[in-house]
C-alpha cells in the first residue's frame, strides 16, 4: 500500500518568487509540497509526502510568462491501491449507508448491501452508532478495525477528497477483525 519512490517532474516557479532574496532551494521545496503533495497521479496513486528535492539541470524560461519551468527530481511516500486488493482499516463513521472506513490517507465506503450475507440493521444512535447482523449479530461500530477488499474506485483527481472508493467483507476471512471465522 505504501511505498517510497524517486520521481521527477516539473514546477512553476512564479517570477515574483525570484525577487524574493530567497534561494532556488527554498522555492523549489516549498512549490513542489505544493504541486505534488495530496495529489493523484496518472495511475491513481496518492502522493502522501515529498521531501529531498533537487533542480535537475537549468529552468526553462517560457516567452510571454516570465516565470521558470524547473525539472525537479525528489523522493515520494506514495499510497496505492488496486481493485481487489485486500485492506485492513478502521470505521470512522456509521451512516444509513453502512460504514466509512479509514484505509491509509483515505476513506471508503462498505455499503450495508456488502458487510453480511443476512439482512443488517443500522442503529444511528450517536456515539453508539452500529451496523449488526439480525441473525449472527455480528457488529461494526466506530473504530472497529475491518478487513475488507477494495470493489470500486471513482478518482478525482481535481478534488481527491471527493473521490469514492468501494469495499466488500462478504467473502471468507473479510469483516471485522472481532468477527468469529467459519462456523466457530
Amino acid at each position: 500500500m505504501y511505498t517510497l519512490e524517486t520521481r521527477e517532474s516539473t514546477i512553476r516557479i512564479p517570477a515574483e518568487y525570484i525577487r524574493r532574496g530567497r534561494r532556488l532551494e527554498d522555492h523549489i521545496d516549498e512549490l513542489a509540497h505544493d504541486a505534488f503533495e495530496c495529489r493523484f497521479d496518472e495511475d491513481e496513486n496518492f502522493t502522501l509526502l515529498t521531501f529531498d528535492h533537487e533542480a535537475v539541470g537549468r529552468g526553462k524560461i517560457i516567452h510571454g510568462d516570465g516565470a521558470i519551468y524547473q525539472n525537479v527530481r525528489f523522493k515520494a511516500l506514495v499510497f496505492t491501491m488496486d481493485n481487489n486488493e485486500v485492506i485492513d482499516g478502521a470505521v470512522s463513521e456509521v451512516s444509513e449507508y453502512g460504514a466509512f472506513v479509514r484505509i491509509g490517507p483515505m476513506e471508503a465506503l462498505l455499503h450495508k448491501s456488502q458487510i453480511l450475507d443476512e439482512p443488517v440493521q443500522v442503529n444511528l444512535g450517536g456515539d453508539a452508532a452500529r451496523i449488526e447482523g439480525q441473525q449472527s449479530g455480528r457488529s461494526l461500530v466506530m473504530g472497529s478495525s475491518v478487513r475488507a477488499r477494495i470493489v470500486s474506485k471513482s478518482i478525482n483527481h481535481n478534488d481527491p477528497r471527493s473521490s469514492k472508493i468501494g469495499l466488500n467483507c462478504k467473502m471468507d476471512g473479510l469483516g471485522g477483525f472481532d468477527w468469529p471465522k467459519g462456523d466457530e
